[in-house]
């Protein structure tokens, strides 16, 4: 988001803030950031952009909106919404925070994993824009429309449930297969000799960061259990079909799933898309 703010002209300057101190000093020489700061500089901001896990969201959005001027507007790019909006519904500047999910992203982690017109064409999920301040919901929405972003609006618990689907599931899918290999590889050495590309793409999403993903998996736990559920029951009578010698079944079950490339026709085809 800083490089894109940077490549379209946009005035001002971007103070960045993180816990890791070499992040820090990698986003200043790659002139991603132009000011090293710290929350002590937060009233200095008109927008400020909380780029976190999760967990960490929850536990510091009071703390920066405490520390903002009235006239900031704070967004946030996680991938939960509903424990969020929870927490800071009755805080004193609940007008001055936008809850947002911009749907793209990378498995790649620190600054050097930024990318150009990453959300170009890109789905921004904002949950209820209504409790955000009029002028401060446009100064936002202009930056998403400058991006190229796509506007959807939805409820928090809606959000959290078909993310589920679309996303939380998938990267869980992608872990356990790159478990499964992992433990056979253990045993067959040259297995990964083996791999092409359609394990290459499917497994991608397993080398995202833990420590972003755990607490989404915490914090939407109920809607991922259900899916999962669903998930195995499919995995399971799949399997059958195969023990029962069914393939005219398994033939009917991939033909009836194809209707999927045309679900995501529309989608755009950007190679460095991933989820968020």
């Amino acid at each position: 988001m800083a490089k894109d703010i940077k490549r379209l002209g946009l005035e001002g300057k971007i103070f960045g803030i993180d816990a890791n101190a070499s992040h820090l000093e990698e986003a200043l020489a790659l002139n991603i950031i132009d000011v090293k700061s710290s929350y002590a500089d937060l009233h200095l901001a008109d927008i400020v952009v909380v780029s976190t896990p999760v967990d960490v969201l929850v536990a510091e959005l009071s703390n920066i909106l405490d520390a903002i001027s009235d006239d900031c507007v704070v967004f946030d790019v996680g991938s939960t919404k509903a424990m969020v909006c929870k927490i800071v519904e009755d805080h004193p500047k609940r007008r001055n925070f936008l809850a947002c999910h911009p749907i793209a992203g990378t498995e790649f982690s620190g600054p050097s994993a930024a990318i150009d017109e990453l959300y170009v064409g890109k789905t921004n999920i904002i949950c209820e824009i209504e409790k955000t301040a009029f002028k401060l919901q446009e100064r936002a929405l202009e930056l998403f429309q400058q991006m190229g972003m796509r506007i959807r609006y939805m409820n928090p618990e809606a959000h959290d449930k078909h993310i589920a689907y679309v996303s939380h599931l998938s990267h869980i899918s992608s872990f356990m297969l790159g478990k499964t290999v992992i433990d056979k590889e253990k045993n067959e050495r040259d297995i990964f000799d083996m791999a092409g590309s359609g394990f290459e793409s499917t497994v991608r999403l397993a080398k995202s960061s833990p420590a972003m993903w755990t607490p989404i998996f915490e914090q939407n736990r109920n809607n991922v259990v259900k899916t999962l559920n669903e998930y195995i029951q499919n995995l399971q009578e799949f399997k059958q079909l195969l023990e029962d010698g069914d393939y005219e079944g398994i033939y009917n079950e991939m033909n009836d799933t194809n209707k999927i490339k045309e679900i995501l026709k529309g989608m755009p085809q950007n190679k460095k898309e991933l989820t968020g």
